[in-house]
């Protein structure tokens, strides 16, 4: 069987989902090519799963703590089956609108089975031929497992095969402190195992502020995570005992290892060779505006070796459809990326950070810190670890934005917006911000930069003048 569309897409995750909804919005003839389950990493294993998981130790770190709040404290029972049983309830509901049979009332063709390339314009699906006026491919990513002496005898978990637990490790090992890393090692922690986290660097996060990575490494202290710094992984073997890794000179032990080392694109088995398509093992080549090395194919999403996030995605693979179907070009690559890391409290970062502003700037590079303590809401919640940091040049022009709060994630879009606009950070501070928010730390660490920026003018410099005059006049007195 032979069918004909004006755009195939390759992967039916956050990504493909996008293209495809967009793509037949524009009136274009669609089929999306899913080898596993439509939704991908993000429904399944990655976004949803993870998140809900994240509000469900919440809950039990409140149970335990409400003394804070004048409450009484009660310790939890966790039952791992009846959680994973919840999550799992989570994610059916978030498929049930993105299923093949849903896509298919939208308008979408949908086929279920690994995609090869037989030429570039026609790709193979088991039995079924599909020919293709424009391809877009976005097969994602898959956790990457680094060659680590004696691991493969090791009955490891990832980021996939986590969510088949159904028993809470007493001993939690997890490898790899970046944004999966510590975004379960809060969880598991708060749920009732005891778990150590191995940090390859000095350092949690380590593309994010060092002070973020401070504060949060104080949270994860204050909480019982035990934190291996400068712990590389360099053998594991198992026993009766558990689970063993040696790293940096250290024997650490668990019942249950998670490796969190990062993801690498999904670029084999289907025949990029076969259609001429540049490609690595450090994803697909495209250029600014998403095409590969075959013109009318293109490529968005963890397969392009850039940004692995949800929204980064899905944003490239609308831009991709608008390229790929519409007159015109779009810039298809951002460097303008926001992101949090959902940990409590949530770590969010747009722009440039110091370090990186002051690479590129030298002096030019103003900082602003304003600490949540100072910010109502994040008093009347308990929630006042963390800070808002405003990395600026001396006329205001914002560079970048940190933000360590409860709803750092919530609070990053603002600043999204001011960098993409180049709205100086003083025009922020006119805005009127709703009380009390934990968005008003913005407006207030930007009222802060403004009036610095004109006590340190020349307007500063006569209202000074001004204040002196007017001190120093001799008052008349009053018959």
């Amino acid at each position: 069987m032979n069918k004909a569309y004006d755009l195939v897409i390759i992967g039916g995750g956050a990504a493909g989902l996008v293209a495809a909804s967009f793509a037949v919005q524009l009136g274009a003839s669609v089929a999306l090519v899913e080898k596993h389950r439509i939704g991908g990493d993000c429904t399944w294993t990655g976004c949803v799963p993870s998140k809900a998981l994240l509000r469900v130790a919440r809950t039990a770190h409140e149970m335990r703590t409400a003394a804070r709040y004048g409450l009484t404290s009660v310790e939890p029972e966790v039952s791992l089956k009846s959680v994973m049983a919840h999550v799992r309830d989570v994610i059916s509901g978030v498929y049930e609108e993105e299923s093949p049979e849903t896509l298919q009332g939208d308008g979408i063709d949908v086929f279920l089975g690994a995609a090869f390339f037989l030429d570039p314009n026609t790709i193979a699906v088991g039995d079924i031929t599909l020919s293709a006026r424009r391809v877009l491919i976005a097969t994602g990513a898959h956790p990457y497992i680094p060659p680590i002496r004696g691991l493969d005898d090791v009955d490891y978990l990832t980021s996939e095969s986590l969510w088949e637990l159904e028993e809470m490790p007493p001993r939690l090992l997890i490898v790899g402190a970046g944004p999966v890393g510590v975004e379960m090692a809060q969880a598991f922690q708060r749920l009732g195992s005891q778990v150590t986290l191995l940090a390859s660097r000095n350092r949690l996060l380590p593309r994010d502020d060092p002070e973020a990575s401070r504060v949060l490494g104080e949270v994860f202290k204050a909480e019982g995570i035990n934190i291996a710094y400068a712990a590389r992984a360099e053998l594991a073997w198992q026993d009766q005992a558990g689970i063993h890794v040696g790293a940096g000179g250290r024997g650490l032990v668990g019942d249950a290892l998670l490796m969190a080392t990062g993801r690498r694109p999904n670029v084999e088995g289907m025949g990029l060779e076969e259609a001429g398509i540049t490609f690595s093992p450090d994803g697909i080549q495209v250029d600014s505006q998403l095409r590969t090395s075959q013109r009318h194919i293109y490529a968005a999403g963890d397969a392009t070796g850039g940004y692995q996030f949800t929204h980064y995605a899905g944003w490239q693979a609308a831009m991709a459809v608008r390229n790929a179907l519409l007159p015109g070009t779009s810039q298809g690559v951002s460097e303008l990326v926001p992101w949090t890391t959902f940990t409590d409290p949530e770590v969010a970062h747009v722009g440039l950070t110091e370090e990186q502003a002051r690479e590129k700037l030298g002096i030019d590079v103003r900082t602003c810190d304003w600490p949540m303590t100072r910010v109502d809401r994040a008093r009347t919640d308990g929630d006042t670890a963390g800070f808002i940091k405003l990395v600026h040049r001396r006329n205001g022009t914002l560079l970048g934005a940190t933000i360590v709060a409860s709803r750092a994630g919530e609070m990053i879009h603002e600043w999204l917006v001011v960098l993409q606009q180049r709205i100086k950070i003083a025009d922020l501070s006119n805005a009127i911000h709703v009380y009390p928010t934990y968005s008003v730390a913005g407006m207030q660490a930007a009222s802060e930069i403004r009036i610095n920026q004109f006590l340190n003018g020349t307007g500063g410099k006569v209202v000074r003048s001004l204040a002196r005059l007017t001190r120093s006049e001799t008052p008349v007195p009053v018959s």
